[in-house]
């Protein structure tokens, strides 16, 4: 059973190498210590989102059982989604749960989380605070996404003002990840942010 996963990895991984439809949207897949169960897979953030000019790196595990039932995927860059947990990187799409077939690749997989990207689903969200900003203040969501883009996938726009309040939080002792999540999730009000910090 695994010979079969091990082989339709090995064709998938050489289908994304030679794709142009990936090489446009910067899409990469590769083995982790010439092990076909784990894969390290990079998005590039879809033009006109938050996440433009952002790379994405994401954690793949191959089931043995593969291509019968889904490798389960996470994102190990730290992103500000409503479909993805901005705590663990958990995904929220139904190809990885309930809709998967074997018929589907890697490729189609990571093109699919892309386009989450680009639409996200705040009603089947797996970041209920995020899903929350997504609904209630759009531009507050967008430049928060922005700002984590630029920090944590070396994406082009920093936002001054946010990195500015980062700093007054790590500047009194804050680890700078807790302050940037308390911000973040307090639409960057410091005072809030700071007591919630501290209570």
């Amino acid at each position: 059973m695994a010979n079969i996963a091990a082989q339709r990895i090995r064709r998938e991984i050489k289908e994304v190498m030679k794709n142009e439809e990936t090489a446009g949207a910067s899409i990469k897949l590769e083995l982790i210590d010439n092990r076909w169960t784990e894969l390290k897979g990079e998005i590039g953030g879809p033009p006109d989102t938050p996440y433009q000019g952002g790379t994405f790196i994401l954690e793949i595990k191959v089931p043995e059982t593969y291509p019968f039932n889904p490798p389960k995927i996470r994102f190990l860059t730290k992103i500000w989604h409503p479909n993805v947990s901005s705590v663990t990187g958990a995904i929220c799409l139904d190809i990885l749960k309930d809709q998967w077939a074997a018929a589907l690749t890697l490729r189609t997989v990571l093109l699919s989380i892309q386009a989450l990207l680009a639409a996200a689903e705040p009603n089947d969200p797996q970041d209920a605070v995020v899903a929350k900003q997504y609904r209630e203040d759009p531009h507050m969501f967008e430049m928060t996404a922005i700002h984590w883009t630029n920090v944590y996938a070396g994406g082009p726009t920093p936002v001054f003002e946010f990195n500015q309040k980062v700093r007054v939080l790590t500047e009194i002792g804050v680890n700078e990840q807790v302050a940037r999540v308390a911000l973040s999730t307090y639409h960057w009000d410091i005072e809030r942010a700071t007591e919630e910090i501290f209570s």
